[in-house]
């Protein structure tokens, strides 16, 4: 893995200029159910990310995202990433 240094950017810097570029888009119209929005994406990019890396292990993939496998499964399956 990649070392972290001081210019690096963090998750969290990310995420808020993510959202900032996402309400940019809107160009001044409301947003609507944004956390779900965000939750929804974050765990949707997070579960393929990672399951990529666990060449499609879903015991190894819960284990590195601290769940248990069938808690993954179940929202692999909401997804529709089963």
């Amino acid at each position: 893995m990649n070392e972290i240094t001081e210019t690096s950017i963090t998750l969290r810097q990310t995420v808020e200029q993510t959202i900032q570029g996402y309400f940019h888009t809107l160009d001044g119209q409301p947003a609507q159910d944004l956390y779900a929005l965000v939750i929804k994406e974050v765990e949707v990019g997070l579960f393929r990310t990672v399951l990529e890396l666990a060449d499609g292990n879903q015991s190894l993939a819960a284990r590195w995202l601290g769940l248990a496998r069938n808690t993954l499964r179940k929202r692999l399956a909401d997804y529709g990433l089963e």
